[in-house]
Order: C-alpha cells, then structure tokens, then sequence
C-alpha cells in the first residue's frame, strides 16, 4: 500500500491539504461562511473531522448511524456530538417518504407500514398519497434504534471543490487514485497565484450556470431555465464558453422536440461552434430556403472551422437544387487508394479492424491497430514541455491530466514560439531522441494526447523509423490547428516496412459501413500532404 495510505486518516489529511491550499490561493474570495467554516473545523476533535469528511465524501447528504461505523474514528455519537452542534449535521432531519424509502431496505419498510406485496418502488407509489407529510426517522420507525444524521454544508463543499479543481466534475477520490498511482499526474510548479476563479463574481457565475444546467436536464420549465441565463457575453472566455454552451445543448433539444422557432432564436444568438448550421438546417426544416441559402453562402465565405465548410459545402449543394439555382462544380478532392478484400467470415468474428491487421500482417511488415492513439502519442511525447508550460491560467491544481486551456481557440497562438522550437527538431533531425527521453522519462504519466495502452517499445521504434519527419510534422501542424475536431478520424491501422523505412495507413470499413466526415477531412489531409493512406473496403465471403 503507497505511504500516504498507510495512515487511517488519508482522506483528512487530502481534505486538510485541499483547504490549506484554498486558504493559501483563495483568502480573498471567501465569503464569512467558508472562512468561518475553514477556522472552526481545524477546531475540532480529530475524530469530528474525519467523520464530516467520510460523510462529505459519500454520495448524498442522507446517512443511517449504522452505516457510519469506521475503526479510527470510534465512537460515531460522540464524533457527530460537535457536528450537530455548530449546525453542520442534522441529528434528526424532516423526512419526506421517498427520502425514507432510500434509507430503508424492503424488510424494514414492511416493518414500518406493514408486510405487502410488491417492490420498494411500487410499495412508494402505493404509500406516498397516504404520507404526504415529512416526519423525522424516529417518527416514522420508531421501533428501530438507528438514527439518521443529515449533512447541512453540502453546498459549502461543493464550493470549496470547485475553488480547488477549478470544476465540479472532479471529486475527492482524485488525492486516493493519485496515492494509488491509478492516476499519475506530472508534477508542474504551480505558485501560490494560479487559480481558476480571480473574482468572487466568476465564482457565483459558474454556480449560476451549473444550477441551471441541473434544471435543465432534470426537466424544469424551459422558459424559467431560459430566463435566468444570462445572454450577454461574459467577460471571462472560459466562463463564456460554457455559458454559449448550454444555450447550444437547450437549441438542439428544442430542435428534437420540434420547438423550432425558439431553437432558431437560440442557435443565432448562442455563437457556439456548430449552432450556425444548425440554425441553417433549421432554417431548411421550415423551407425556408432562401433565407438558409443566404446565411450559407454567407457563413461559406468565412468559415469557423474545416469541419462547418464540409457541411456548408453539402448544405449549399442541397439549397441550389432546392431553389433551382445551377449548380456549382464541386471542390476537388484528392484520390484516395482503395484497397477490397474479401475475407472468411470467422465463427466468432473479431472487430472488422482486427480481422484485416490479421490479413494483412507479414513478419517483414507488422500491422497495428492505432486509429487516433499513435500520432497523438507522437506529437504529446515531442511537444511534452510545451503542453505543460506554465503559462498564466493554464494550471491551477496539481490534478490536471492538461492545460486548462487546452481547447481554447488560442492554445497554440500563445505558445506559438514554443511550438516553433520543438517542431524545428523535425527539421534537424533532433525529435527522435526528444521522444524516446520523453518516453522513458514520462512513462504512465496522464496526457492529453498519449495513450501509454496503446504505446510500446516496438511500435514507437517502427514508427520512429518508418515515419518521415515531413509527414510527422505536417499531421502535428493539423493537430495544433484545431485540437478538438483533430485529435480524431485517423486511419484504423498502420503498416511499416521497416527494412525499406515505408509505411501505409489503412482506414476500414466492414459492409455497409461508410466515411465518417472527421475521417475524410483525415484522408483529404494526408493525399495532398503525400502521406501514404487507403480505405480497405471488406466483404464477408461467407455473408
């Protein structure tokens, strides 16, 4: 078992650690609550803190005495003595059936309301018109000897969390994964002024949106989720962003319910990725023709992406004919090699991927499954400093697998200069040592862009010596250009020919399966760059 484990209170010195580093980075924006919260817990017993932290860490905010029975902490009534004395815990909440219910097991809940037939959740649905008042545990089972605490600062913690990691997707078991080694982090220095939240306002903002967002996908009124997010731009892109967002995902689902005129209104104000031709098919949904031809032929003029002008292209194509207009010349695009086979349908059949790197492998020439793992791997191990660069803004916790701005539009811009010097070994011939010490060096530490599964030894030395360094660096040029929509749609499989330093790229398709429009940007891509790549088209032959 790691060190830090061996002592049976891990988890409070994790939380300790969490605080002291909000106290450090934070003290500014805490409100009279958190900074009473911080002083009064270093304050109490040890076996008081470590029974609010096992109880912040668990799910829910509802816990059953009997289930709170932990060897270093003792006695549980003792511990929770203080607890409920400064107001955090409730020794006997209101409780509200299906809140009982949850704490119940089936023989328990005919214990209280007598033995009947059926499952906890048709015995709820039977018994909650009857019981419409909330009652406290010992009222509503007094036979039982148990008693059930509520924790009353969930929001308090869930704050202080987000203060740390900058999000609320991350939790607690982060410190336990990172002492287990599940998750190994690189160590980046990161001073006592990097944080996420400068202000106080960015703090309640994020909260704001989050709220809202739990409204909305729990199925609150849309037009009261609507009304309380806000539509002006906030000055904070990252916060912008997920605001823009939500205002995206609420337009596509008024757009799947048939809500059309206000996922129009959403989609045009939104200006989050994709909401323009979204708001075009809309437009083409309602046979509005024209109007979606001019917001096309518009929008193909300045295009926000490769991705938007391959659809604008096929949009715009669809609109002419629609309207009778002539039709344009379609852009040309560069021949890709097709490659069919007809192969033995196996009793069991492997992926179509596997069953084709069987075909096709040589002991002269291996084959490997990669899809999107090898070039990303590449180009993580080559760039490593560079992605990990302490830049303003771009690491705040020790638990981050990337730069928080990592898909910021101007991610490469403000490491342009970096960049340039590390693809400059590509030139020089400098980049194969730099990813092999990488490699060694960095091993199973998280990465944006390296799959230490998919990597070995003898794929990394294929690779390094069949792979030329133009074509590496015209597809880690693609990658930093639009990091989001690039990182995938790369052919399935590689080839080498170690002896004759080639190689070939092979994307698979089984029957009736077709290009996925990532990967035929991919196959454009790598055509006009030279880069050798087939489509291998399979058949079953016994089909």
């Amino acid at each position: 078992m790691p060190a830090a484990l061996d002592d049976p209170f891990y988890y409070l010195n994790n939380f300790h650690t969490l605080l002291g580093w909000i106290s450090e980075r934070y003290s500014d924006l805490l409100d009279v609550e958190e900074q009473s919260f911080i002083e009064c817990f270093s304050a109490l017993p040890r076996s008081s803190q470590a029974l609010l932290v096992r109880m912040v860490m668990r799910k829910g905010t509802l816990f059953r005495a009997s289930k709170l029975n932990y060897a270093e902490i003792g006695d549980t009534l003792k511990a929770v003595a203080p607890l409920a004395e400064l107001g955090w815990v409730d020794e006997a909440p209101q409780l509200e059936l299906p809140q009982l219910f949850g704490l119940l097991t089936l023989a328990e809940v005919d214990a209280c309301f007598g033995k009947a037939q059926g499952r906890k959740a048709e015995r709820l649905e039977a018994l909650r018109d009857q019981h419409p008042q909330p009652r406290t545990f010992a009222d509503w089972a007094p036979a039982s000897r148990d008693r059930v605490y509520a924790l009353t600062l969930m929001d308090l913690c869930d704050r202080l969390r987000l203060m740390f990691f900058g999000n609320l997707y991350q939790d607690w078991s982060e410190f336990v994964l990172a002492d287990l080694g599940i998750y190994q982090y690189e160590k980046v220095e990161i001073d006592a002024t990097a944080r996420g939240f400068r202000e106080r306002a960015d703090l309640e903002y994020y909260l704001h949106l989050h709220r809202c967002r739990e409204r909305f996908e729990t199925g609150d009124d849309l037009d009261e989720v609507l009304a309380a997010i806000p539509r002006k731009s906030h000055t904070n892109p990252w916060l912008d962003a997920r605001r823009r967002k939500l205002l995206f995902q609420i337009a596509q689902h008024c757009e799947r319910g048939g809500q059309f005129g206000l996922a129009l209104e959403l989609y045009s104000t939104c200006e989050y990725a994709g909401a323009r031709v979204r708001h075009i098919r809309v437009l083409e949904r309602y046979a509005a023709y024209a109007d979606a031809f001019d917001l096309a032929q518009a929008a193909s003029e300045q295009p926000e992406s490769e991705e938007e002008q391959q659809q604008l292209a096929r949009i715009l194509l669809r609109l002419r004919r629609k309207l009778g207009l002539p039709r344009t010349p379609p852009a040309e695009s560069s021949p890709v090699r097709r490659l069919d086979l007809t192969l033995p349908l196996p009793p069991e059949p492997p992926s179509v991927e596997h069953a084709v790197l069987l075909h096709l492998q040589e002991e002269r020439a291996p084959v490997h499954y990669v899809e999107n793992t090898l070039l990303n791997s590449l180009f993580g191990l080559l760039c490593w400093d560079v992605i990990f660069s302490t830049l303003p803004g771009a690491f705040f916790h020790p638990f981050q697998s990337g730069p928080a701005d990592l898909l910021s539009p101007d991610f490469a811009l403000r490491r342009a200069e970096l960049f340039a010097a590390r693809l400059a070994q590509l030139d020089s011939g400098e980049y194969k040592a730099s990813i092999r010490r990488t490699y060694v060096a960095k091993m199973g530490l998280l990465s944006p862009f390296v799959y230490w599964g998919n990597l070995s030894d003898e794929l990394l030395e294929q690779a390094l010596a069949c792979l030329p360094a133009a074509h590496l660096k015209a597809c880690f040029l693609r990658i930093l250009a639009h990091i989001k929509a690039n990182r995938a749609g790369l052919p399935d499989l590689i080839q080498f020919w170690p002896d004759e330093q080639r190689y070939r790229l092979i994307e698979v398709k089984g029957p009736g399966d077709r290009l996925q429009d990532n990967q035929l940007r991919w196959l454009d891509y790598c055509t006009q760059h030279g880069i050798p790549v087939e489509v291998c088209y399979v058949q079953w032959a016994d089909a």
